[in-house]
């Protein structure tokens, strides 16, 4: 029996999310979520999508789950109950998602002590997100000390980017010493989108050249060349580039200075006030595009001023994104508002088509799960909308590199 079943881990400071797929063909197995993590109004919602298990559909418990390693061995149990259990002889690997890369990590990585510490050292450069993802993968390792653990980084598809691009304009020894760039994130998904992308457009990856927005509460943008990231908009933290639900974006670097010395904020102040309180959230108090849409709609000024900055970003990037690019085959809109908000779209695209985009307002309109253009038949440029599966990614390369 040929194991081709890859289980992705994507661990938060108090969540778990997970899903088993099966690479023969790319299918899922079971996904699920175990949320509060260490408090005792934990929450566990596993959905097994085959075998015996499928027919009962969606199975969630309550209760204290103390820690992450409780999380995985519930998770564990819930996969055994529907015989898709960790010690089955057709899981191939572990897939990880690991924000941060840095400079050393450009590829997916079979894990071990030296690579784990190396993730480790990595926490400064992402201590948000690089902790938890370090709990994740010691768990897993604790139980099944036999099977490959793979680390996909958000960072690793934008190790492309050319130096001239990635680096900062200032002191080069500072720059080296604090491993100060730009790495950019959503690597997973801004990878997945520009192959889905010319896969939709009947092209060549290699023939293609396509601007990527990952519009999710998180959001970045990707300017990819022939299937190879050229520019993107995160910096060394996700804080930098387009406005996102709760982080401003581009910033002025001297605001920070001015918090400091004249607000009398402190630092720990201000990154909170900047990745945590501001972007739609900062502006008109709420962080979900739906509703900033809808009150919106209703003129609250508010919501209608965050909106238009939102999209006046994304304008700012698509032109320049087309200049880096020189010419632009598609620009594709994916994640949660990406996908789903057609008001983002239209209004983004308006005004564009000196740059050759025009929306079909139809299409642009209509609701669909799957890879489609919504650009009119005239457009020089394709406008699409294509779905992201990160989890997908992650399993694919994992998968690739494990039995090679």
């Amino acid at each position: 029996m040929t194991a081709s079943r890859i289980l992705v881990l994507n661990s938060g400071s108090s969540s778990l999310k997970y899903q088993l797929l099966d690479m023969a063909d790319s299918s899922r197995l079971a996904v699920g979520l175990v949320e509060r993590i260490g408090e005792e109004a934990s929450r566990l919602v596993h959905e097994p999508l085959t075998g015996p298990g499928a027919e009962g559909g969606k199975r969630e418990r309550t209760g204290a789950i103390a820690d992450h390693g409780a999380a995985l061995r519930a998770v564990s149990a819930e996969l055994a109950a529907d015989g898709l259990g960790l010690d089955s002889p057709e899981l191939a690997a572990v897939g990880h998602r690991v924000v941060h890369g840095g400079t050393r990590f450009t590829r997916p990585t079979v894990i071990d002590d030296e690579v784990l510490a190396e993730i480790r050292s990595l926490i400064p450069l992402a201590p948000l997100h690089n902790p938890a993802n370090v709990t994740g993968i010691e768990v897993a390792r604790s139980l099944r000390a036999d099977l490959p653990q793979v680390a996909v980084f958000d960072t690793a598809f934008h190790a492309t980017v050319p130096e001239y691009a990635a680096r900062y304009a200032i002191d080069a020894e500072t720059a080296r010493k604090y491993s100060i760039r730009r790495y950019g994130f959503h690597g997973t998904s801004h990878a997945y989108v520009s192959r889905a992308t010319a896969a939709l457009l009947g092209r060549p990856v290699e023939d293609v050249n396509v601007i990527v927005l990952h519009l999710g509460n998180g959001a970045s943008a990707s300017a990819v060349r022939g299937g190879v990231c050229v520019e993107t908009s995160m910096g060394l933290t996700p804080l930098e580039g387009l406005v996102m639900g709760t982080r401003s974006g581009d910033l002025d670097p001297a605001v920070i200075f001015h918090l400091a010395r004249v607000g009398g904020l402190s630092v720990d102040e201000i990154d909170s006030l900047l990745n945590k309180k501001s972007g739609l959230l900062g502006m008109c108090g709420d962080n979900d595009m739906r509703e900033v849409l809808r009150r919106a709609g209703e003129g609250d000024e508010a919501a209608s001023m965050a909106f238009a900055a939102y999209v006046h970003r994304l304008k700012k990037y698509i032109g320049a994104y087309s200049a880096v690019l020189g010419r632009v085959d598609a620009v594709t809109f994916t994640a949660g508002v990406g996908e789903n908000a057609h008001q983002v779209r239209e209004a983004a695209v308006d005004g564009l088509a000196e740059l050759g985009l025009a929306l079909d307002p139809e299409a642009n309109a209509a609701r669909s799960s799957q890879p489609r253009l919504v650009s009119a038949q005239y457009a020089r440029v394709a406008v699409a909308v294509v779905p992201t599966d990160e989890e997908l990614e992650i399993a694919a390369q994992a998968y690739a590199l494990v039995t090679q």
